[in-house]
């Protein structure tokens, strides 16, 4: 009989989807045990079952905090230890400021800020008890740029940002633990398709698109390397110093840009998306987005996508 050796236990938040699948994916490919985690119980089972390796399923909303620490105990007791968690849960809502619902905000904002608070919460003291750990933040460009018509999503990731910024400061000093965040640009996934709007059109992906495997690499590298923040995007660093330094040209272009590029989806009534609750129907690794921020049919012919009202 053999005895297979778990190197690591990686929890992944946001796993039955997009980036956070692919995480889940390579993970368990090298040879992690992965715990899935996400809202819809059914595609956490199905996403776990499915993975190569050892993998546990559990089903839970970001914005419980007793859920969340309830599932970080859970794998403690089965696995021992728990040494990283990379969660990349978040909802999305378009639409201006004064056009949001109230209780769509709220959602937005506490999955990306109570639900980093809760895990932090949870995993950090765990990671003490056991002698280290990485907690993966991914956030978002919007973090460090404000976006018309997207403002509820900016508000989110910048407060994410804080966050977190603040946590690594109040960590540096505790050797082996770390607490890391990457910011990705657009990324070929199904959160343009799932996103509530408000704006009078679906969202689409903005070009430069990347893959979600590639964010996947980005985070699984920061268990071997830690650091505090990477982005993920060839145009980001361009799109931080655009905003700081030229604001008033910013501001000026920026609406007309995200209504070309980012709003030129089909007319839409007012919808809440995958906000309130999970669309398991809607997710998977991609959202059929090219590079240069055209749509895949069904032939696999791409093309670009418009407005149409």
């Amino acid at each position: 009989m053999t005895t297979t050796t778990i190197d690591r236990v990686v929890m992944v938040v946001g796993a039955t989807s997009g980036i956070g699948l692919a995480v889940a994916e390579q993970a368990s490919g090298r040879g992690e045990t992965v715990v899935v985690v996400a809202r819809d119980p059914g595609r956490v089972e199905e996403v776990a079952a499915g993975l190569p390796g050892e993998a546990l399923g559990i089903a839970l909303d970001v914005v419980d905090g007793e859920a969340v620490h309830a599932a970080v105990e859970t794998v403690v007791r089965r696995f021992g230890r728990l040494d990283a968690v990379v969660t990349t849960a978040q909802v999305m809502a378009y639409g201006d400021v004064e056009q949001v619902p109230p209780e769509i905000v709220q959602r937005v904002v506490d999955t990306a800020v109570m639900g980093t608070h809760h895990l932090a919460r949870a995993v950090l003291p765990v990671f003490r008890s056991q002698g280290g750990g990485t907690l993966v933040v991914v956030s978002s460009l919007l973090a460090e740029i404000a976006v018309p018509r997207m403002g509820i999503y900016s508000a989110a990731k910048w407060g994410q940002l804080g966050l977190v910024r603040s946590l690594q400061a109040e960590v540096r000093h505790e050797r082996d633990l770390h607490v890391c965040l990457v910011l990705p640009g657009a990324i070929d996934t199904p959160i343009y398709h799932q996103a509530a709007t408000y704006g009078g059109s679906r969202g689409s992906a903005p070009p430069p698109v990347i893959s979600p495997e590639s964010v996947a690499r980005t985070c699984l590298a920061m268990l071997e390397r830690p650091r505090r923040l990477v982005h993920a995007g060839p145009v980001n660093r361009l799109a931080v110093i655009g905003f700081r330094a030229m604001p008033w040209v910013y501001d000026r272009v920026a609406r007309p840009m995200v209504d070309l590029v980012a709003l030129r989806g089909p007319a839409a009534e007012p919808s809440a998306g995958n906000v309130l609750e999970p669309l398991p129907r809607r997710e998977g690794l991609n959202g059929g987005w090219t590079f240069v921020g055209r749509l895949r049919r069904a032939d696999g012919r791409a093309r670009w996508r418009r407005r149409s009202r």
